[in-house]
């Protein structure tokens, strides 16, 4: 993290969960982003243990200095579905992880939000790698922050499959009345899916450059891929992972990484084969005015000598 006037200002709401994992790492290590909070939700894991992980994942990285809020446990209306069945029980699945080093915020994931927002001397950017629900409640409880929030980018969705239901990604299963109230409320929104972060999967070269790194950090990151490897390999017969969420912060580090089509975009609410399936109205075909930026394309090359960069930096950092 960096305090420089040139840096973006971003809070990231996550569920960690693996790639939420790289995700952090990858926010604390670079020089273009300031992050100013970590809020956590209900998705890959339970609230409970998504908290203690992102506690964790920062004392890894050396960051004490963050604040983390505890954010919602369950969906605005849907019972509870949780993705251990891709991160493991505790959601984090493989290596063992230190003792958080500092205390969680006193304050809620809204009220978190809220309170940056408000002090912010610039807008914010809302990067959102789990669930929308924080979100979604931030707007319902304080509408009037609304203005101070300069975009939302979010890992959920995509043009064309799903993985937690053969027409839904899991962030979007897991509370689509909540992504569908952040989209209705006509903040500058992109969406970061399928279609795109499976183009960023962890092949063998790729891990094999973590664990080649001299310090903990990139051996933890080797390991985490080699657990969550062994879970898409066997739940969906994947030889490597795809690494979701660090896509939403490369793309806010070296925005030509992504290419992005200007769309329509909404949530199936009430399909009993779709429901949480996002429409990307790619081709035009409803005639809506586009409400959104969708994720098209990845320089794989470029991501992940970005994140290995940034892994390797701040391992020898706090070597």
């Amino acid at each position: 993290m960096t305090s420089a006037d040139s840096a973006l200002p971003i809070i990231l709401d996550c569920d960690p969960g693996h790639d939420d994992a790289v995700a952090i790492l990858l926010a604390v290590a670079s020089e273009k982003i300031d992050l100013k909070a970590v809020t956590t939700c209900f998705g890959n894991c339970s609230i409970d243990d998504a908290t203690r992980n992102a506690l964790q994942i920062l004392t890894l990285a050396g960051e004490h200095d963050v604040p983390v809020a505890k954010g919602a446990a369950g969906p605005l209306v849907q019972e509870l579905e949780l993705g251990n069945y891709v991160h493991g029980e505790s959601g984090l699945d493989g290596p063992a992880m230190p003792a958080p080093a500092f205390a969680l915020d006193e304050r809620d994931a809204v009220t978190l939000m809220k309170d940056v927002l408000e002090a912010s001397a610039t807008p914010v950017t809302m990067v959102i790698t789990g669930p929308m629900t924080n979100l979604a409640q931030l707007f319902r409880n304080h509408p009037a922050v609304t203005p101070r929030i300069r975009e939302v980018i979010f890992m959920g969705g995509s043009t064309e499959r799903g993985n937690h239901t053969p027409s839904a990604e899991f962030n979007t299963f897991a509370d689509p009345e909540a992504l569908q109230e952040v989209i209705d409320s006509g903040v500058a929104l992109r969406m970061v899916g399928l279609n795109l972060t499976h183009q960023a999967l962890a092949v063998p070269d790729v891990v094999e450059r973590m664990r080649a790194m001299d310090h903990v950090v990139g051996q933890t990151s080797a390991e985490w891929m080699g657990f969550f490897g062994n879970s898409y390999n066997q739940v969906w017969s994947f030889e490597a992972p795809p690494v979701h969420d660090p896509c939403t912060i490369a793309a806010l580090i070296n925005p030509d990484l992504i290419t992005w089509q200007r769309t329509f975009l909404a949530v199936e609410l009430e399909g009993k084969w779709s429901r949480g399936e996002t429409i990307t109205d790619l081709h035009n075909r409803f005639g809506n005015e586009p409400n959104a930026d969708v994720a098209i394309g990845l320089d794989r090359d470029a991501y992940w000598d970005l994140v290995l960069n940034a892994i390797d930096s701040l391992g020898q950092k706090n070597s």
